[in-house]
């Protein structure tokens, strides 16, 4: 199909509007043709009928440069509507591609088709997509891999070989009827039953071993992995046995290199990483495990896959494995965190807010809600479980926010109340025993102006199920400049920041019972979406809506609609 978009208002013909593309932007323009559809998969002993996009699992990546447009028709012959996220992506003034359902547009319905514009910027590096309307990027997702612009390089020496590595979760079941069963008891959503890497789930799981995934290397060749963790509800260790890895980039930027003999890595993440093949020849176990200091339920398995050296060679009895962080050190996901930073070269330059305009003071919680007599809800009683930032649990729209939001003149009056700048009450965060759990649920959203220097913190707190929280914020990577335990302290650990070299990033894990500071300019206008990228987070209602408005002219302004967009109705 034809893309149906338009750059200014009016209708332009479309090799008129793929000449003005190209112009506007740096690199070439490229198109890809998706179909959603079911597909059946045999794994851990039982087939099992998934959605999928070209019947792969994980779905199709997306290969381009630095400043290249991309189009992708998604035609939706899957059961139900579906919308697809370009994660990490800014779409500077295009949040009319961006994807999640009911914030930037209605579900592509069965049968119907739409097509997206992802404009890529300043990413470089691996993102990936993944389908944003319930919980169908369980199985809807793939990475995105984002070359240097023609006329530049890596900032390292080029890699020997290029590896996408997709963690993914796997369900024996339909994961709609685990979310359906989850709503309709209130309660924690049954756990994945395994693990995957690029679609196999490994050697320690059921009928697995003969179809578990095995990267092939050369000895002395250096690879370069790029690693998304598109996990539903697990933050994760990874490790290769005897190799170290060199850390060089993260969601789309790249980082000063460090060595690691093990990652921490969110839902929600990508890490580019180097691995040399450097020791004997042999084979060696990758392993992944889940990181979870709470009392929460998760998928306490673990992942096997190989590394296998190229050659003649005997085939080991006994495979190395790698040793890891305890499943609850929270100590060692945190110092991984810390090492994380950016270039800040002249090649790399970064742009640290200093004088901060905006400032916001958000806690994360888990809560509950009380349920009518008649719902059957089975938590603490009578309840169900829910999520807040600053004790608001976000209610989801029934059509676009951002359709209305343009509708109404770019005005949020009457569509959406304001989200709260502090918690409605103050407490002691980390340490309170005696709050409620119970919360309160509306659509607030935040309102930024155009050029805002933004400053959030993120609070976890001691209420309900305490844990790390993945924050994912659309159409905007930001600055990671602090990160800390127990209650943030506004009168010393501003002072602690680091506004030289911090990671830009668009994922970050705020610790249990901790707190995280972000900030960024609001530069890019439109509707985004902020969430927890836990999935069942999410479904609680751990998510906000960040407006910012319109700049004063056309070049600072958000994009018109294309000239079609999934109905609502």
């Amino acid at each position: 199909m034809k893309p149906k978009m338009g750059l200014v208002s009016g209708v332009l013909g479309l090799i008129f509007l793929g000449t003005l593309l190209f112009s506007k932007a740096e690199g070439a323009v490229r198109k890809y043709h998706w179909v959603v559809k079911q597909t059946n998969f045999t794994k851990l002993c039982t087939t099992s009928t998934v959605l999928t996009v070209n019947d792969r699992f994980p779905g199709p990546e997306i290969h381009a440069m630095k400043g290249d447009t991309v189009f992708v028709t998604v035609q939706n012959d899957g059961p139900y509507g579906i919308t697809i996220h370009w994660h990490g992506v800014r779409q500077p003034r295009n949040p009319w591609s961006d994807g999640p359902e009911y914030i930037t547009q209605c579900p592509i319905k069965p049968g119907g088709n739409f097509t997206q514009e992802i404009n890529l910027s300043t990413e470089e590096g691996t993102l990936w997509w993944h389908a944003h309307s319930d919980w169908s990027r369980a199985t809807v997702h793939g990475a995105i891999k984002v070359f240097p612009a023609k006329g530049t390089s890596y900032p390292f020496k080029k890699p020997d070989g290029d590896q996408t590595v997709v963690f993914s979760s796997w369900y024996k079941s339909d994961v709609m009827d685990v979310l359906d069963e989850a709503v309709s008891t209130g309660g924690d959503p049954n756990v994945s039953d395994a693990y995957t890497i690029n679609g196999e789930p490994g050697d320690l799981y059921d009928c697995s071993k003969e179809t578990m995934y095995s990267m092939l290397v050369n000895t002395s060749k250096t690879y370069l992995l790029r690693i998304v963790n598109s996990i539903l509800n697990e933050e994760m260790f990874f490790a290769i046995a005897n190799h170290n890895m060199t850390v060089v980039g993260s969601d789309g930027a790249y980082v000063k290199p460090f060595s690691t003999d093990y990652l921490f890595i969110t839902p929600g993440q990508t890490m580019d990483v180097l691995v040399t093949a450097n020791q004997t020849a042999s084979y060696y176990y990758m392993v992944l495990t889940p990181f979870l200091d709470t009392e929460s339920s998760y998928d306490n398995t673990t992942y096997r896959a190989l590394i296998k050296y190229r050659g003649k060679y005997k085939t080991p009895s006994s495979i190395p494995t790698p040793t890891f962080p305890n499943i609850s050190d929270s100590i060692s996901a945190q110092l991984f965190v810390v090492r994380l930073k950016s270039l800040a070269d002249a090649a790399h330059p970064i742009n640290v807010p200093k004088k901060i305009t905006k400032q916001i003071f958000m806690t994360v919680s888990v809560n509950l809600f009380a349920c009518p007599n008649s719902t059957g809800c089975t938590v603490d009683g009578n309840n169900k479980l829910a999520a807040s930032l600053n004790n608001n649990s976000f209610v989801m729209p029934s059509t676009s926010l951002l359709q209305e939001y343009y509708d109404n003149n770019y005005n949020v009056n009457h569509i959406a109340d304001k989200f709260p700048n502090k918690p409605p009450t103050p407490f002691n965060y980390t340490t309170v025993t005696n709050m409620s759990a119970f919360t309160s649920e509306g659509r607030k959203v935040i309102t930024f102006n155009y050029g805002d220097k933004v400053e959030i913190v993120f609070q976890g707190t001691n209420i309900g199920a305490t844990q790390n929280h993945p924050m994912h914020l659309h159409g905007y990577s930001f600055y990671l400049v602090g990160t800390g335990s127990a209650d943030f302290d506004n009168g010393t650990d501003p002072g602690r920041f680091n506004l030289v070299d911090p990671p830009e990033v668009n994922t970050i894990a705020v610790p249990r019972k901790g707190w995280t500071a972000i900030r960024f300019k609001a530069d890019n206008p439109g509707v985004w979406f902020m969430h927890c990228h836990f999935e069942r987070h999410t479904s609680w209602g751990m998510s906000t809506v960040v407006i910012v408005k319109n700049g004063g002219t056309n070049e600072t302004s958000m994009r018109p609609p294309p000239s079609y967009m999934p109905p609502c109705s």
